[in-house]
């Protein structure tokens, strides 16, 4: 039987890090983090109210601290969706890095807006102009995600359930590839 090591997804907010990762925890019998919820409910507080407080550095501090607990608590039994964010720091790239399948959900500038649009959950969209905001993130991070990723697999005009099928298929061929190239 093949070891299938944590499952980490990456991607822009409103790629569906959280929706497909519930379902392909399901799936594969994994258990599911979504890394944002993981550091409200250490926190005691939401993620605005953090970012607020704090400012983007302190909650960066607290995604490190809980990327490296889920990381070193849960060898291969999870599927972990992270905020978009994650990758800005070296220490968490290389964290991504090290014994997981990193999975980049890609969404175009114009499909993040369509999916983001109604939240006010997201502090970094709060400006007068999301779509300058979106694609300015696009530009530093989207290199940052293929730098860590194991697979890259769009999201664009998809299902949720269309895109964990995807991802399932690409991890199985991966997996399959990797034994029989050992």
């Amino acid at each position: 039987m093949i070891k299938v090591p944590n499952i980490i997804l990456v991607g822009p907010m409103g790629a569906g890090k959280t929706t497909i990762g519930r379902l392909i925890s399901q799936s594969m019998s994994k258990e599911f983090y979504d890394l944002d919820k993981v550091i409200e409910d250490n926190a005691g507080a939401d993620i605005p109210w953090i970012f607020e407080r704090e400012g983007e550095d302190g909650f960066r501090k607290r995604e490190t601290q809980a990327l490296t607990a889920i990381i070193q608590e849960d060898t291969g039994n999870s599927v972990l969706a992270t905020g978009g964010g994650i990758v800005m720091r070296k220490e968490n790239r290389d964290l991504l890095r090290d014994d997981a399948l990193v999975v980049y959900l890609y969404a175009s500038v114009s499909q993040q807006l369509y999916r983001t649009s109604k939240s006010t959950h997201r502090p970094l969209l709060q400006t007068g102009d999301p779509k300058a905001t979106l694609r300015k993130l696009f530009e530093v991070r989207d290199p940052l995600y293929r730098e860590v990723a194991t697979l890259v697999i769009e999201t664009d005009a998809r299902h949720p359930k269309a895109v964990a099928n995807k991802v399932l298929d690409a991890i199985k061929r991966h997996l399959n590839m990797e034994t029989s190239v050992s």
